[in-house]
């Protein structure tokens, strides 16, 4: 007599519908995931730069041509660097910027049809003799493209529409600190406009995109700055020195390689610009800080907006401030802004097809992961092992 061991692996069929998919809201995309989006396209820093300030300008034109306000620009510009992040190799990038407008028409309560975007985009070309109507027949194609990419806009924002707008803050600051309205506060207004054309407003809070503005501006007018850096008023604000480092040299490398495309930029000679970046490197470098801040996991929701779409809100005296946003998001959490992850633990890149499951857009993240604790559960495969006694039968030869 003899024994054997043998397993008995369940049959790895799936029962039952497909548990579907779910993509987590991401409020903030930090530089490493920016980077790495780009890098698996194969786009060049170079294209990125040309693409991204053309498509920022052409917003900029149009919004102001159809009187629309800042934060439908500040909207709209958001939503088209996370469109371009999820396809970078889309080449008509004119197109997603007319979308990325159409949708943040929508999302802010300015409406306005795609065919009147089209038009006033047309519009800015000719000459007043030359003008156009929306109900011309030449934008009947374009506009159902626009709005066809309007669902794209939403994907790849995760559904979120909680947003920042950086400069209600700075001008409450500029009146706290007494800053000079003709000089600071003018530059620190077009900076907070300026700033939208680098990725600093998907990886900064609303408090770190106003200070970075102030201080930047008080320094090119040659203000005093120390009582804004202050870390007990970072401290109230959630905010950290490095994070308002990273984007006063987002904003600077804005300012010394593409002036022209800027509003600050021509104001100011370059020399002013590589002085202070210069300081602020040295500062750096004494303090030990790095060019671009990591993420540190810790729990934080609403990212200090009011609780809405399924959010808990904190019920927390400070809970109107911004959160940070390494208290937000983590590399290990956050795959790419259109990473979508199975609910019962397994995670896949890109868009899976209609035919596997159904894609869930959720923006709480302990939602997500207490789903997919109690849904995991029915997906293990078990596995038992158990010991049988064979008789060999021995046989002369």
């Amino acid at each position: 007599m003899v024994s054997s061991t043998t397993k008995d692996v369940p049959e790895p069929t799936q029962r039952g519908p497909h548990p579907s998919y779910i993509q987590t809201a991401a409020p903030y995309v930090l530089e490493l995931k920016v980077n790495e989006c780009l890098v698996s396209a194969g786009v060049t820093e170079a294209k990125d730069d040309s693409v991204r300030l053309q498509a920022v300008a052409w917003i900029d034109n149009v919004r102001k041509a159809l009187h629309l306000p800042v934060r439908t620009y500040n909207t709209a510009v958001v939503y088209f660097h996370k469109f371009r992040l999820v396809h970078p190799e889309s080449s008509g990038f004119l197109d997603a910027a007319a979308a990325a407008l159409f949708t943040a028409c929508k999302i802010e309560d300015t409406l306005k049809k795609s065919r009147d975007i089209l038009c006033a985009a047309q519009n800015l070309k000719l000459s007043p003799a030359e003008q156009l109507t929306p109900d011309d027949p030449m934008f009947e194609n374009h506009a159902k493209i626009v709005i066809g990419l309007e669902r794209l806009m939403l994907e790849a924002s995760g559904f979120d529409f909680r947003n920042r707008h950086p400069q209600r803050l700075l001008l409450k600051l500029g009146r706290l600190y007494s800053v000079e309205r003709e000089t600071v506060g003018k530059t620190a207004y077009k900076m907070s406009l300026d700033i939208y054309k680098t990725y600093a407003p998907l990886k900064q809070t609303t408090a770190t995109m106003a200070f970075a503005c102030l201080e930047l501006a008080g320094r090119v007018q040659e203000h005093n700055v120390t009582d804004i850096q202050s870390s007990r008023i970072y401290k109230k604000w959630k905010i950290t020195r490095p994070e308002v480092m990273e984007t006063l040299l987002d904003l600077l490398e804005l300012y010394t390689h593409h002036r022209t495309s800027t509003l600050v930029g021509n104001e100011h000679p370059v020399d002013k610009f590589i002085s202070i970046r210069i300081e602020l490197n040295e500062e750096a470098s004494t303090e030990k800080y790095p060019r671009f801040t990591s993420s540190r996991h810790k729990k934080s929701l609403t990212n200090g907006a009011s609780a809405s779409n399924g959010t808990k809100g904190s019920k927390d005296k400070d809970s109107k401030m911004t959160n940070s946003p390494q208290d937000v998001t983590s590399p290990r959490d956050i795959k790419s802004p259109m990473g979508l992850t199975s609910i019962n633990g397994t995670s896949v890149q890109g868009k899976p097809g209609i035919k596997e499951g159904t894609i869930r857009f959720m923006l709480d993240p302990e939602r997500v992961r207490a789903e997919k604790d109690i849904v995991s559960h029915f997906f293990k495969v078990e596995e038992e092992e158990y010991m049988v006694e064979v008789e060999k039968d021995r046989r002369r030869t």
